[in-house]
């Protein structure tokens, strides 16, 4: 198949598809396999391959979209069950028609506290129609020649800032047998070799920022590694600091009074104990002992339908939105207006992802306004030789995305690329992801995931 250049869309726009309905004449599933280091969260260890999903949108006047999501048989099965509602839509109202599906009144716990992002099944219709929407826009996108964030009411700004994501990991790069990777970053679980990773990160990617995965060694250990990185970076640079759930209240209340300091200045503490009650009780207590640290969530916190008892109960001051599973970039700009008007920050959560989930991210945050931290991204976690982007990685300069005048999301696929991700997943034996399944294998036999574990 051959995917259009952006002149030819460019001419097309105006020739033939301004305005047309553009139908989707075919609908195309790839799942594919990217190497993931071993990095470690309170879930457990990353396995050596992380599993993205690329959606294809191909309309009548062949003009292709894509996004990319979550990855497994599970979520592949979901979009070819979905093909007959989607084949022969046009692409201005498919997004409208499948919007019933993220019905957000539904019941159900939709948080990320006892399953790893993208395994919850109640958020399931979340994500395939986050996808759809996603690669929706960007067919569109390229059919009258403009980018995505500008045509969901222009951009907030051109340069969208991302913060390093360090994680305590242990040595590897990902990948099994014939396809393992060299250690980029190395071994870091210790305060002195995690501080070494963020220098590292700092250096090739521009960042300014640093939101550190903990919940993995004892608490007093992670309060070190918080001190040595403000140590070494200086209080001009935000931490901030994600244990996902690990601690009880009583143990986020001292390990938010021992960090007042080095969580201040654009820092918050993000889902340090459990649920939405567990949340709101830590912030009573430090607003009790006069810490204003504020707390994040993308744990608790994962639909609108969380939002009108965690504005109740103060629970969370900070949401972490994902286009990925809070029902694509139209949903992150309402979120974006709701934190507005309840005076939330907003920042954005990520998963192992290749460049297009950066770019949709990227597109996502131009297009919000109120968007008040930089994003997560795993971005530096992944290489080169998994990138489905056509031209390679998508440049991180001085800690940010650009968002250029390419039509859609700006980029297209490498189809040789995506042929190796996809024979890449055929030959590993990842289905899904399981966090718990890799620490027994690796790191404790007897290991589980326990809330809170201090």
């Amino acid at each position: 198949m051959k995917i259009f250049s952006c002149a030819l869309y460019k001419d097309r726009a105006g020739a033939r598809n301004h305005g047309r309905n553009m139908q989707i004449a075919d609908l195309r599933v790839h799942s594919v396999a990217i190497a993931d280091p071993p990095l470690r969260s309170s879930y457990g260890l990353h396995a050596p391959y992380a599993l993205r999903t690329i959606l294809e949108l191909e309309s009548e006047d062949r003009i292709v979209g894509i996004s990319e999501t979550h990855g497994g048989d599970s979520i592949a099965q979901g979009f070819r069950q979905l093909g007959e509602q989607i084949v022969g839509v046009g692409a201005y109202r498919l997004a409208g028609k499948l919007l019933p599906m993220i019905d957000a009144s539904a019941p159900g716990d939709r948080s990320q506290t006892y399953h790893v992002p993208g395994e919850n099944p109640l958020d399931a219709a979340a994500r395939l129609y986050s996808a759809i929407e996603i690669a929706c826009l960007d067919l569109i996108g390229k059919s009258v020649g403009k980018p995505v964030c500008d045509l969901l009411g222009g951009r907030a700004r051109s340069e969208v800032p991302f913060s390093a994501y360090p994680f305590y990991k242990h040595a590897g790069g990902g990948g099994e047998g014939e396809d393992l990777r060299p250690d980029e970053y190395g071994e870091a679980l210790t305060p002195t070799q995690l501080v070494a990773q963020v220098r590292q990160m700092f250096a090739k990617y521009g960042f300014r920022e640093i939101k550190f995965k903990a919940g993995v060694l004892e608490p007093a250990e992670e309060i070190e590694t918080v001190r040595q990185l403000r140590a070494e970076f200086g209080p001009k640079v935000p931490i901030r600091l994600d244990p996902n759930c690990a601690w009880s209240v009583a143990t986020s209340v001292e390990i938010g009074k021992a960090l007042r300091e080095e969580l201040g200045n654009g820092g918050y503490l993000e889902d340090p104990t459990a649920n939405i009650s567990g949340m709101a009780e830590v912030r009573k207590k430090l607003l009790a002992a006069g810490i204003q640290t504020p707390l994040a969530s993308n744990v608790a916190v994962t639909s609108f339908a969380d939002l009108p008892e965690s504005v109740r109960t103060d629970a969370v001051q900070v949401v972490l939105c994902d286009p990925h599973y809070w029902g694509g970039i139209q949903q992150v700009q309402q979120l974006g207006k709701l934190c507005h008007t309840f005076g939330l920050g907003l920042s954005m959560h990520s998963n192992s992802h290749l460049g297009v989930s950066l770019m949709a991210m990227a597109h996502a945050a131009a297009a919000t306004p109120h968007l008040t931290y930089a994003c997560d991204t795993h971005y530096p976690w992944q290489s080169a030789e998994d990138e489905v982007a056509a031209g390679g990685r998508v440049p991180i300069v001085n800690g940010c995305v650009h968002i250029s005048e390419k039509p859609g999301l700006g980029v297209e696929l490498d189809q040789d690329q995506l042929a190796r991700g996809r024979e890449r997943y055929r030959k590993c034996k990842y289905r899904k992801r399981d966090d718990e399944a890799e620490m027994r294998k690796h790191v404790n036999p007897n290991w589980r995931r326990v809330l809170p574990r201090w």
